[in-house]
C-alpha cells in the first residue's frame, strides 16, 4: 500500500487518530498518537520522539529519533470506537539524518531477511504462541487464579476460554491477520493460537498485533492475560514456537524427498542447533524464562527430533508442502523481530559452512547437552559468542547484556513495575 492510499483510506473510513507504534529493543510496545493531518509529514520526514526515554535506544544517540510509518501495516483497531476510528501503523525507527537506527528491531530483521535473499533464498515463518488467562481482583489486577481448570484440547464447559479465543481470532481477522487454529493447552486457563506462515517481517508484525489483541479482549471478559514463560510454578509454561521454511526457486528446502532431508536443509538445521545456546538470552530474556526452561518437560536439550519432547529443535510431521523446522525453546517474552533475525542468521551460516547435522535423538535425552539454565548462564554465552557479534550491532548486544544484568540486580517490586505492561505479572 502506498502512503497516498493510506491517506485516502483515512478519509473514507472516518479515521481521526493514528497510533504510530514500534517496539523497544526488549519487545515492549510503544506508540505516539497523531491526527490525520500530520500523517503526510510522518511519511515524508518522520515523527520525532525522545530516544533517551526508551529502554535499549541509547545506541549512538542522546536525543531524538524518528518514526516513519510502514504503510503495509495499516489496520483499524477494532476494539476502538467505530465512529472517529483509530488506526495503527507500525513504524521503522530512523536517525535524524533518515538512516535506519541500529537498535530498531524491524531494521535488524530486515537486514537478516535481505542476507537470505542475497543467497537466493526466501524465508517463511509461522508461529505458535501460548498464554494464560487469569481472573482479576476487585481492583482489576491480575491474580494467580486461572480462568478454568481444563486441559489439553478440552471443550466447553470445561474450556472457558473458548469464547475469548474465538473473539481474539475474529478480531485479528478483521485486522487482516488470519490465525490458523486455536485450542486449550495443557495448563489450567492456558490457550494457544497458531498463525499461518508469512514472510519474517509480516510474521513478527502479526505477533505485535496478537499480543495487543489478547490483552485487550481478555480485559473485555474481566480477565487478564499472561505471556510469562512460567506464570504458575506447578503448571506447564508458555512457549513461543517458531516454524521456519527456506525456499529456493519456489522449492521448499525443508521438504523431505524419499524420507530424506536435502543437504541444505540439514545444514540450516545444524546452523541453528549449533548456535542455540549463544542466542538463548534473546529467545528467553527474563529470569522467569529459566523456570520454564528447567522444568521436567521443557525443550531445553541441544538436539533435534521428529518427536515431541525435550528437543530444542523439531522437525514437525507431516512433512508436506508446508514442511518446516521448529525452534521450540523460545518463550513469548522474546522480541520476535530479534528472535527471527537470529534464527535466520544461524541457518544461513549453517548452509554457507555446509555444517553437519547430528543424528536425530529419540526419546532418551539424558546424555544430551542442555541450553543455559539461568539468566547469568545465558548472558555469559551471549557475551562470549562470535556468532552474536556477527549477527547484531555491538551497541545492541551491549544494551541487551546491560538489560539482563539489570534484571539480576532488581528486587521483585521493581521487576513487577518494569514488566507489568508487557507481561502482566512477573
Amino acid at each position: 500500500m502506498l502512503a497516498q492510499e493510506v491517506l485516502g483510506f483515512f478519509e473514507e473510513n472516518d479515521v481521526k487518530f493514528i497510533r504510530l507504534a514500534f517496539l523497544d529493543l526488549f519487545g515492549r510496545l510503544k506508540n505516539v498518537a497523531i491526527q490525520p493531518d500530520l500523517l503526510a509529514q510522518a511519511f515524508d520526514s518522520g515523527v520525532p520522539f525522545d530516544a533517551t526515554a526508551i529502554d535499549g535506544f541509547s545506541c549512538g544517540t542522546d536525543g531524538d529519533l524518528l518514526l516513519r510509518p510502514d504503510p503495509n501495516t495499516l489496520c483499524i483497531l477494532p476494539w476502538r470506537p467505530q465512529a472517529s476510528r483509530v488506526c495503527r501503523l507500525l513504524c521503522d525507527v530512523l536517525t535524524p539524518d533518515g538512516k535506519p537506527y541500529a537498535a530498531d528491531p524491524r531494521a535488524i530483521l530486515r537486514q537478516a531477511t535481505e542476507a537470505a535473499e542475497a543467497l537466493g533464498l526466501s524465508v517463511r515463518i509461522g508461529s505458535e504462541c501460548e498464554f494464560y488467562l487469569f481472573e482479576a481482583d476487585e481492583q482489576g489486577n491480575i491474580t494467580n487464579r486461572p480462568q478454568d481448570s481444563a486441559g489439553y484440547l478440552d471443550v466447553s464447559p470445561l474450556d472457558r476460554g473458548e469464547d475469548v479465543r474465538r473473539e481474539i481470532s475474529l478480531t485479528l481477522a478483521s485486522m487482516n491477520i488470519q490465525p490458523e487454529s486455536s485450542h486449550h493447552e495443557r495448563g489450567p486457563g492456558q490457550n494457544q493460537i497458531d498463525f499461518h506462515r508469512a514472510d519474517p517481517m509480516t510474521s513478527a508484525d502479526h505477533q505485535v498485533a496478537f499480543h495487543n489483541a489478547v490483552r485487550t479482549i481478555a480485559a473485555r471478559y474481566g480477565l487478564r492475560a499472561s505471556f510469562m514463560p512460567k506464570p504458575l510454578t506447578d503448571e506447564v509454561g508458555n512457549a513461543f514456537h517458531i516454524n521456519v521454511s527456506f525456499y529456493r526457486d519456489r522449492n521448499n528446502l525443508m521438504r523431505m524427498e524419499q524420507g530424506e532431508l536435502s543437504p541444505e536443509a540439514r545444514a540450516a538445521m545444524a546452523g541453528v542447533l549449533n548456535r542455540l545456546p549463544d542466542m538463548t538470552l534473546f529467545l528467553n530474556p527474563i529470569p522467569n524464562s529459566y523456570e520454564r526452561l528447567t522444568d521436567e518437560e521443557s525443550p531445553n536439550r541441544v538436539c533435534w527430533s521428529t518427536l515431541r519432547g525435550r528437543s530444542a529443535l523439531r522437525l514437525p510431521l507431516p512433512q508436506n508442502r508446508f514442511a518446516r523446522f521448529q525452534v521450540a525453546s523460545p518463550d513469548p517474552t522474546c522480541n520476535a523481530y530479534l528472535a527471527y533475525a537470529l534464527v535466520i542468521r544461524a541457518a544461513l551460516e549453517g548452509m554457507e559452512g555446509n555444517e553437519t547435522l547430528p543424528p536425530s535423538v529419540g526419546g532418551d535425552w539424558r546424555s544430551v547437552p542442555v541450553l543455559p539454565e539461568s539468566l547469568p548462564e545465558a548472558i555469559a554465552a551471549a557475551k562470549g559468542s562470535a556468532f552474536i557479534r556477527r549477527s547484531l550491532p555491538e551497541c545492541v548486544i551491549a544494551e541487551f547484556l546491560r538489560g539482563g544484568e539489570r534484571l539480576l540486580t532488581m528486587d521483585r517490586q521493581d521487576k513487577t513495575k518494569l514488566f507489568h505492561n508487557q507481561f502482566e505479572r512477573f
